[in-house]
C-alpha cells in the first residue's frame, strides 16, 4: 500500500505535470502529423517519440533530480517499450472502433502515468 500512497505527494503532482508537457507534445505532434496526411501509427510513432524525449529530460532534472547512467537509460527505454506497446494496443483499437486514433491515445495517458511514476521511482531513477 505503501507504493499506492505515493501517488498521493507532491512528487507524483510534479510528475504529473511534466507527464502533463510530454502528452501535450506527443498529442500536438500526432495531430499535426495525422492533419498533413501521415497514417496514424506513424504519426502515433513519432508523438510518442517527441513526448518521450520532453518526458526524459523533466523527471530526470525535476521529479526524480537523477544523475545519468547507461543503466538508468536502458532502464527507462525499457519502461517505455512497455508503455509504447500499450499505447499502440490503445490506438489501434480507437482507430478500429472510432475511426480515429485521438480517443485511444487519451484513454492511454492515465494507465502510462501511474505505471510510468512507480516504475520510475523505484526502478528506473533509484
Amino acid at each position: 500500500m505503501k507504493r499506492l500512497s505515493d501517488l498521493l505527494t507532491p512528487q507524483f503532482l510534479v510528475y504529473v505535470l511534466g507527464g502533463v508537457l510530454s502528452a501535450a507534445v506527443d498529442i500536438g505532434v500526432l495531430q499535426l502529423l495525422v492533419m498533413q496526411g501521415m497514417p496514424p501509427m506513424a504519426a502515433t510513432s513519432a508523438g510518442f517519440a517527441a513526448g518521450l524525449l520532453v518526458n526524459y529530460a523533466f523527471h530526470a532534472k525535476v521529479t526524480f533530480s537523477h544523475i545519468h547512467s547507461v543503466a538508468g537509460v536502458l532502464r527507462y527505454l525499457t519502461l517505455v517499450a512497455a508503455n509504447y506497446v500499450l499505447t499502440l494496443a490503445c490506438v489501434a483499437i480507437s482507430v478500429r472502433l472510432c475511426g480515429s486514433p485521438l480517443p485511444g491515445k487519451v484513454l492511454s495517458l492515465p494507465v502510462v502515468a501511474v505505471n510510468g511514476f512507480l516504475l520510475g521511482k523505484y526502478w528506473v531513477f533509484r
